[in-house]
């Protein structure tokens, strides 16, 4: 009785997603004396990997990717003519390098800092029309932001308060010379409410 060989048992794939059958064309391609057969049969296994995920084609740098893929699955010893550079194996594990992030101030989280150097731009335009439709645009953001924040209650003289605040005491406004958009108008609807549910399939 011929003994059962179990994937368990066998040599662990490096891209699994390939599956053995590729992994053993690389493993023959390797061995192939032959430069010219050797590269006609690695640009074989890259069509042949490429047809496996014709969803992936649209993806930039596709091919690319496959040439990498294969050295790597040769552990870098298939010696072919690759129509790219690819990857380097001391490279392959090495961390990306640590991302720095900003530490820069922002007073009140929930109008962000991009609304907090709006306020400061304003506060540097010369009085006029273009300066007080500014002001009234960004208060009323800061409305919508404040109820995005807090759903509960919003009170407009906290909105002046915090814009005051924010241009360092340089915009003043009161509910009688700034009319904020009204609660109900930008209070977020719940499209959810009258949806009805997918209906299951009857597997009877």
């Amino acid at each position: 009785m011929n003994k059962i060989d179990y994937n368990t048992e066998k040599e662990r794939l490096v891209l699994p997603d390939y599956g053995r059958n590729i992994q053993n064309m690389v493993n023959y391609c390797i061995t192939i004396e032959d430069r010219r057969q050797r590269n006609h049969c690695a640009n074989t296994i890259i069509n042949i990997m490429g047809n496996m995920f014709p969803h992936l084609r649209d993806v930039n740098d596709f091919k690319h990717i496959l040439w990498d893929h294969l050295a790597i699955m040769s552990d870098f010893r298939l010696d072919v003519d690759y129509p790219y550079e690819t990857v380097q194996k001391e490279n392959l594990n090495k961390r990306p390098p640590r991302l720095t992030y900003s530490n820069s101030r922002i007073t009140y989280r929930h109008y962000g800092q991009l609304l907090e150097q709006m306020v400061q731009k304003a506060t540097e335009q010369a009085d006029g029309p273009d300066r007080d439709a500014l002001v009234n645009l960004l208060a009323n953001h800061m409305k919508k932001a404040f109820m995005m924040w807090n759903k509960d209650t919003v009170d407009d003289r906290k909105i002046l308060k915090d814009l005051y605040e924010l241009s360092d005491g340089k915009i003043v406004l009161s509910e009688e010379n700034c009319k904020l958009v009204d609660r109900k108008d930008i209070q977020p609807h719940n499209t959810n409410t009258y949806r009805k549910p997918f209906a299951r399939k009857n597997n009877r």
